[in-house]
């Protein structure tokens, strides 16, 4: 079992990365955070896990060990693979994972994509009083959006014409410069978003 990397950044891109230990590459997928945060070139150390199947050895990569272990919960879920849960953790923190499941709210689950309606009831039912994780009442500055108001500020780029992956990006920058207020504020969050992403006629969905 490959539990960690660490090593040279040979290659990097939104959803994975290829890490040089001693002088072995290792092709690891990422979250769209933990990917973010590598550059080439530099020392780069990641908690991993190895899914082994049939006609495939994949590794997987994680920027600390909770996410890690939020990961192989998701797996435990009837209907949720690895690249389904790695995109639960691309779009959702782990504090708002369990944020939601603790609330019993599967609409940021559904707005993930691969995670159908069925799947996503299920994430909520399966990990409840599994994931144990501090989740602030009152997120102090610094701290995300709540999962349901960031949820609808996704929703609304989605709709003006962004796509999924590029309005979850916006939002996670966004919350993190934006006062309490704002972060508990639809309209002023979408405001903040569509300024963060600029003037540029937006993709549509699915491009």
């Amino acid at each position: 079992m490959i539990s960690s990397l660490r090593g040279r950044v040979l290659h990097v891109d939104a959803e994975s990365a290829v890490v040089e230990v001693g002088g072995v590459g290792f092709a690891v997928a990422l979250t769209a955070q933990t990917a973010r945060g590598l550059h080439l070139g530099d020392e780069a150390f990641v908690h991993t896990t190895l899914i082994v199947r049939e006609d495939a050895l994949s590794l997987y990569g994680f920027a600390d060990r909770e996410e890690l272990t939020v990961f192989t919960q998701l797996l435990s879920v009837s209907g949720v693979g690895p690249k389904s849960a790695l995109g639960v953790l691309s779009a959702l923190s782990v504090s708002q994972v369990a944020a939601a499941v603790a609330a019993e709210d599967d609409a940021p689950f559904r707005r993930v994509s691969g995670i159908g309606p069925k799947t996503a009831k299920l994430i909520v039912v399966q990990l409840a009083g599994k994931l144990h994780v501090t989740v602030a009442a009152n997120p102090p500055a610094g701290a995300g959006a709540s999962p349901a108001t960031a949820g609808q500020v996704i929703a609304a780029l989605v709709a003006l014409g962004w796509s999924e992956r590029v309005s979850a990006d916006a939002v996670a920058e966004i919350t993190d410069a934006a006062t309490p207020a704002e972060r508990g504020s639809v309209p002023a969050l979408l405001k903040l978003a569509l300024a963060q992403l600029g003037p540029a006629r937006p993709e549509r969905v699915g491009v």
